[in-house]
């Protein structure tokens, strides 16, 4: 992956907080991490964008990104005495795919 700005740690305790502006909800960078609680308060949605290098297949990146957001958000919040039913869905998009230089 490319780039992914801000960090997932960060957005996650920003989306707990009660000042978490409403103003960031509507902004949507071409890179970074998005996380709303859901209305009912029974768990997390997560929007992850994302800008790939070349190489790889997007869908085998985009899977891995899922898994990988999905188990730090969980450990998380195991870590801080969630609940164990809390619901957590992840959504990846890839914005672009980045060409490297390939001049030496």
């Amino acid at each position: 992956m490319a780039g992914l700005q801000p960090r997932l740690a960060h957005r996650l305790a920003a989306a707990a907080s009660p000042t978490w502006p409403e103003t960031a909800a509507q902004h949507a960078p071409e890179a970074g991490v998005r996380i709303d609680r859901v209305p009912d308060g029974s768990g997390w949605h997560i929007e992850v964008r994302c800008v790939l290098t070349e190489g790889r297949r997007v869908v085998d990146t985009a899977r891995d990104v899922h898994d990988r957001v999905r188990a730090a958000v969980l450990s998380y919040l195991a870590a801080h005495d969630a609940p164990v039913a809390v619901t957590v869905t992840v959504t990846v998009t890839v914005t672009r795919i980045a060409t490297r230089d390939r001049t030496v």
